[in-house]
């Protein structure tokens, strides 16, 4: 496991916009508008700095750069501005995914000087949350990235994947000829990768830490994958301090690895996820919906194909399997990890037993149980004729092995493609279940003639129920609510139930970019 360095806990377009008249309108600005500098004083005693009352005072803003009206590329700017003097920490750190107009937003400029960022914190793993890091490292940025133990062990496996297939697709396009850059070059390179994990300070749950001297973090446990967590943050004026709470990704309730989302009662400010926002899951049994859908593909004498995350929902799909197959209902069949990220993911769980419910036993593995690690051992597979099950990688279709499955498993009757996360726009994923009749891939036309299910009861994600649970935690509504990572209806639809059924006075749905102004002269 990657080493990093442990944090000492310090002593003690327009927005949507949902509020109450009597709540005050939210100040909105694009974040390229300059700040005017103080206009300088008149006179001052000769020998004596100037300093007003004002100077000492703090001005607080937030600015949208991803996770806003979408799903991926979390990131949120923090601007402290006290006098002349501004200070800029960030909040997740994520890559842009899915339709090519979001992710042609990887290669924009950030409206920021990113060599004077201070600081990262990050919520946790995902590369929609951590993806952009390598990014920022290579445009200069030097400064501590704060996260948990777990995250930052899986911040070395995921990184590094997602460097390599940077310089896999730029090589790839300047051997086909297809980039419009001449030569095409990678977004980030395995170097920046590495330098990232230098840059890691690794915190415990529940341990206040300084981030800069006005502002320090605490993780607790969001339930949503290993190490994700909650990041509330303490911004402390010269007259007083404000907490800003970000949910990062909310887990489901009562999930046998994971713990259930942290509960928090307090927040001046909360950034509230809502992936899940307009829906409930459709499947309340998941286990037993499981249970039908593999004797089902089975049944067909072919190979079932589950397309699964490598962080997470490959565990939990292990976990089940081997319940289920302990208790006699599913078949013993033979079950390959054909996941180079999700083998390695899997042994972390045993070096990280505190952060799930499973402690030290050994979960995941099984009689008839294969980790496929070399690649002509993942060929071999497309030979197989079943009943098997795989499980691969990417969960959405996106890149990884499963594409040269689905390449050979697509057009045939008796096999099933199974999808058990969430699938976004513009993905393999998101057309499958939609309906897709064919699938371009390898530049080939692939028809679509297997059996394609999906089970959403084993998404990572709160659902819309879920989210209301965790939010009915707080003992009073945060003065401003932001409500991010959601597609347009399902953010809207959360935050007018926020503010029109719960009565929370400030529910905003805001948009790429856009700055708000949270706090004036603390």
């Amino acid at each position: 496991m990657h080493q990093v360095c442990p944090i000492s806990p310090i002593s003690s377009v327009e927005p949507l916009l949902i509020q109450s008249a009597l709540s005050g309108a939210a100040q909105l600005a694009h974040p390229s508008t300059p700040r005017p500098l103080a206009a300088a004083p008149s006179a001052k005693p000769i020998g004596e700095p100037w300093i007003s009352e004002d100077d000492l005072l703090l001005d607080v803003s937030l600015t949208f750069l991803g996770a806003a009206q979408c799903v991926t590329g979390s990131k949120y700017l923090l601007t402290l501005d006290q006098g002349r003097q501004r200070r800029q920490l960030m909040i997740d750190c994520g890559l842009f995914q899915g339709l090519k107009e979001l992710r042609l937003r990887n290669r924009e400029p950030l409206p920021l000087p990113v060599p004077d960022l201070e600081a990262v914190v990050l919520t946790h793993a995902h590369i929609d949350h951590s993806g952009y890091l390598p990014k920022l490292v290579r445009d200069g940025f030097r400064g501590a990235i704060f996260c948990t133990d777990a995250t930052a062990d899986l911040l070395e496996i995921m990184l590094l994947d997602s460097a390599k297939l940077q310089e896999e697709e730029a090589a790839y396009a300047n051997a086909k000829g297809y980039s419009k850059h001449h030569p095409a070059e990678p977004l980030y390179t395995i170097a920046d990768a590495r330098q990232v994990l230098t840059l890691l300070r690794s915190v415990p749950y529940d341990t206040p830490v300084q981030v800069t001297d006005q502002v320090h973090v605490v993780f607790r446990d969001a339930g949503h994958i290993l190490g994700s967590a909650i990041a509330e943050l303490t911004v402390k004026g010269s007259q007083q301090s404000k907490k800003l709470v970000f949910s990062g990704d909310l887990g489901r309730y009562d999930n046998p690895v994971l713990y259930d989302p942290t509960p928090i009662e307090t927040a001046d400010v909360l950034l509230v996820e809502s992936t899940y926002g307009d829906r409930d899951t459709r499947i309340q049994d998941p286990e037993q919906e499981l249970v039908r859908l593999v004797n089902e593909a089975l049944a067909h004498g072919g190979v079932l194909l589950i397309a699964a995350f490598a962080v997470g929902r490959t565990q939990t799909l292990l976990y089940y399997l081997k319940k289920l197959r302990q208790e006699g209902r599913i078949p013993k069949v033979p079950v390959y990890v054909d996941s180079p990220m999700g083998i390695r993911v899997t042994s972390l769980f045993q070096h990280h037993t505190a952060a799930h419910r499973l402690g030290e036993s050994n979960p995941f593995y099984f009689e008839n149980l294969t980790f496929v690690s070399e690649q002509q051992q993942s060929k071999a597979l497309n030979q197989l004729a079943g009943p098997a099950i795989i499980i691969s990688s990417s969960g959405m279709l996106t890149g990884g092995r499963i594409i040269h499955h689905l390449y050979h498993r697509l057009p045939r009757p008796q096999d099933t493609l199974l999808l058990v996360g969430y699938q976004a726009e513009g993905t393999r994923g998101r057309d499958l279940q939609d309906g897709a009749q064919q699938i371009k891939m390898f530049g080939e036309v692939v028809p679509v003639h297997c059996h394609v299910s999906e089970l959403d009861g084993f998404s990572a994600h709160a659902d819309r129920s879920e989210l209301l649970r965790w939010l009915s935690n707080f003992k009073k509504p945060p003065k401003r609510t932001f409500v991010v990572h959601g597609e347009p209806e399902a953010a809207t639809k959360l935050a007018q139930t926020l503010h029109h059924d719960l009565g929370w006075p400030s529910v905003i749905v805001p948009e790429y970019r856009e700055s708000a102004k949270l706090f004036t002269g603390i």
